[in-house]
C-alpha cells in the first residue's frame, strides 16, 4: 500500500547572503514543507529582488493553501505562470512611470513532494541556472541542467564543462521568468528514495564553490541547517562575488503516531526505516 505524503517527514536548513560584493540581495528562498524554492533576482534593486520574492510569495501561498498531490506539474506550471504574470506587470508599470530600461526577472528552482499510486516521489522544476542537486550514498549528482549560454555551448561541444567555469558569457541566462515571452520550465520525477538529501541554490554558490566542495560539506554535515549555512559561508570566502543561497532537505524517513523528537535530526534514513540495527 503507498504511503501518502502527508507522512513523510523532512528535515530542512536554508542561508543566504549578499556577498562581498553587491549592495542588494537579489536571492529569496521558500522552506516551507512539502515546498522549497530558491529564485535569484535579476535587475537590481527593486528589479530582481522585487521578481524573485514575487517567486516566493506564489508558492508560499501554494504552501498554504495546499494543491493536489496527483496534479504536481499542473499546479506547478500554474504558479509560475503567475509569477510570469506578475512580474511583467510590475515591470510594465515601473516603465510607465518613466523607468524605460527598467527589468525585472528571476530564475526559479522548485521542489515539492507530489504523489501517485506508487506513493510519494519529489517534483523538480527550474527555470534558469540556480540548480538542484541530490545526494544520495555520499554521491552528488546536479538534477537540473542549466538553461544559460555556456550550458548550450558544453552540449554542442564547443567547450568542456571546465572552460564554462570561466567563459566571459557563464552568467548569461536563456530561460527565466519576467522576459517578453513565456517559458517552460524543466521537470524532474525523483523516487523519493532516490533522494536523501536534497540541494537547491542560486549560482552564486555554484560559480564560487565546485562541486567537491559541495559534495565534502554534505558528507561532512548531517544537520540540514548546518549544511546550507557552511555551503553560503564557503561561497562567501571563495569571494563572494555574488548573492548566495542554499536549501538543503533531508528526507529523513516515516513520521509514525510519536510526536516529533528534535534530536532525531541526526538519524539517518536506514536507521528511520529499520534498514540498520
Amino acid at each position: 500500500m503507498a504511503t501518502g505524503m502527508n507522512n513523510v517527514e523532512l528535515h530542512h536548513g536554508a542561508a543566504t547572503d549578499v556577498g562581498l560584493v553587491r549592495e542588494v540581495n537579489e536571492d529569496s528562498y521558500l522552506a516551507a514543507p512539502p515546498v522549497f524554492v530558491v529564485a535569484d533576482g535579476m535587475g537590481g534593486h527593486e528589479g530582481g529582488d522585487v521578481a524573485s520574492a514575487i517567486v516566493v510569495e506564489e508558492f508560499g501561498r501554494l504552501a498554504d493553501a495546499g494543491y493536489d498531490p496527483r496534479r504536481g506539474a499542473d499546479v506547478v506550471a500554474s504558479t509560475l505562470a503567475a509569477c510570469q504574470d506578475r512580474i511583467a506587470e510590475y515591470g510594465a508599470a515601473q516603465r510607465a512611470r518613466g523607468a524605460s530600461r527598467f527589468h525585472a526577472g528571476t530564475t526559479a528552482v522548485v521542489a515539492l513532494l507530489v504523489e501517485d499510486d506508487d506513493g510519494p516521489k519529489w517534483l523538480l522544476a527550474n527555470l534558469g541556472d540556480s540548480r538542484i542537486y541530490r545526494f544520495n550514498d555520499g554521491l552528488l549528482e546536479q538534477v537540473s541542467v542549466d538553461h544559460s549560454v555556456v550550458q548550450e555551448l558544453v552540449e554542442a561541444g564547443a567547450i568542456t564543462a571546465d572552460d564554462a567555469a570561466t567563459h566571459p558569457e557563464r552568467h548569461v541566462i536563456t530561460r527565466a521568468l519576467g522576459g517578453p515571452e513565456r517559458v517552460e520550465a524543466d521537470y524532474f520525477l525523483l523516487p523519493l528514495a532516490s533522494v536523501e538529501r536534497l540541494v537547491l541554490c542560486s549560482d552564486g554558490v555554484t560559480g564560487m564553490i565546485d562541486d567537491g566542495v559541495i559534495a565534502a560539506i554534505l558528507g561532512e554535515v548531517s544537520d540540514p541547517r548546518d549544511a546550507a549555512d557552511r555551503m553560503v559561508a564557503a561561497a562567501v570566502q571563495a569571494g563572494g562575488k555574488d548573492n548566495a543561497t542554499a536549501v538543503v532537505v533531508d528526507v529523513v524517513g516515516l513520521m509514525t503516531a510519536t510526536s516529533y523528537d528534535s534530536e532525531r535530526q541526526r538519524v539517518s534514513l536506514e536507521q528511520k526505516l529499520g534498514a540498520l540495527p
